[in-house]
């Protein structure tokens, strides 16, 4: 189990999983509390946007995909639906709907278009550099800085979202300003890593199995923290061994690890049914 151990960029690998993971799953508790799941499909796809049209024009990389990300996150802070009729997660969809769009359009102009759009989808964890994964935990860790210290703001903000009080947040909050700058710079840097797809799953899957396991915040927290760890180190000992994609592999487990939570929150139900 330990033998991919024996790989540098196995190692290397897991760490960037393990810190991406993370945070992204701790954000995600406040991503699935908000009701807007979409979010992370949204600004994952806008990074995307940003990179295929980098590649598109030649130059910007980095800056491009990032000034992309963090205008989206901008403009999606100051979204607050009144009208009952519309949802919030219904105009974030139509943001991910449109920046998939004009991906695909831009990548398909580039000379290896179907590789691309793959990579874009599901990342190539397997060849970062340690170089990459000190970025991204230098910028990570600021983040959680930033959360733990104002842990009670964010997550009094997110629970007026719960409890159907968004109204109250008005055109723009600060907090609420900050959330999505925070969770912008996370995906643009998650995304370069792993894709689209398993960043999404990060965010979700480990915040909505926690949830379905406990009820405390803190606990919930600190289930979603465990879950992304796991599914880190099994995802990437079932790619090693048999040979499968590491992105795709990570989601499976993590989709594994859910079916797991979703049956045992069945059973713990029938059981103080019939109590």
């Amino acid at each position: 189990m330990f033998d991919m151990f024996q790989l540098p960029f196995m190692v290397q690998a897991l760490a960037a999983a393990i810190i991406t993971g993370v945070l992204l799953s701790y954000l995600g508790v406040h991503v699935v509390g908000r009701g807007i799941v979409f979010v992370d499909l949204a600004l994952g796809q806008i990074s995307s946007l940003g990179v295929a049209f980098a590649a598109f024009i030649g130059f910007g990389l980095t800056t491009i995909p990032l000034v992309f990300t963090l205008t989206g996150a901008l403009l999606m802070s100051f979204l607050n639906i009144r009208d009952k009729r519309l949802k919030q997660e219904a105009i974030i969809g139509i943001f991910y709907a449109f920046a998939s769009a004009l991906t695909v359009l831009l990548i398909s102009k580039t000379p290896h278009g179907d590789s691309d759009i793959q990579e874009v989808l599901f990342g190539n964890i397997l060849s970062v550099s340690w170089g990459q994964i000190t970025t991204i935990g230098i910028v990570f860790g600021i983040i959680a800085l930033v959360h733990l210290v104002f842990f009670r703001k964010f997550f009094t903000l997110t629970e007026s979202f719960e409890n159907g009080e968004n109204h109250q947040v008005g055109f723009f909050n600060f907090w609420n300003f900050l959330f999505y700058i925070s969770i912008g710079l996370v995906i643009v840097f998650a995304v370069k890593v792993n894709g689209v797809i398993p960043v999404f799953s990060f965010l979700i899957i480990p915040a909505v199995s926690a949830i379905m396991i406990a009820k405390n915040k803190v606990s919930v927290i600190i289930i979603a923290v465990i879950i992304s760890i796991l599914a880190s180190f099994f995802g990437l000992n079932f790619s090693f061994h048999y040979d499968f994609p590491a992105g795709s592999s990570i989601v499976a487990v993590l989709g594994g690890i859910f079916i797991l939570a979703a049956l045992y929150k069945i059973i713990k139900d029938l059981i103080f049914r019939k109590v």
